[in-house]
């Protein structure tokens, strides 16, 4: 017969490492990644959130808003920030 096992969870461990520089490094250079693949007028940002790292690409000039609208140049650009 198999023996139990006991797994804890350290819960400020988890809060640590999903809000470590290098974790919004990590997300960073995704977000980078995508901003490129995206065109031109595409900004990434990152940011320490309440519970962990975040990062995010958004149009910075008009002619980018309009890329996304007409293009989904965004949408289309999503894979660049995989691996």
């Amino acid at each position: 017969m198999a023996e139990k096992i006991r797994i804890e969870i350290n819960s400020a461990g988890i809060q640590a490492l999903l809000k470590s520089s290098e974790v919004q490094e990590l997300l960073k250079a995704k977000a980078d990644r995508i901003a490129a693949a995206a065109g031109e007028g595409m900004e990434a940002t990152s940011r320490i959130g309440a519970t962990r790292a975040r990062a995010s690409v958004v149009t910075a000039t008009r002619a980018a808003r309009k890329a996304e609208a007409v293009d989904r140049a965004l949408t289309a650009a999503i894979d660049a920030g995989r691996g």
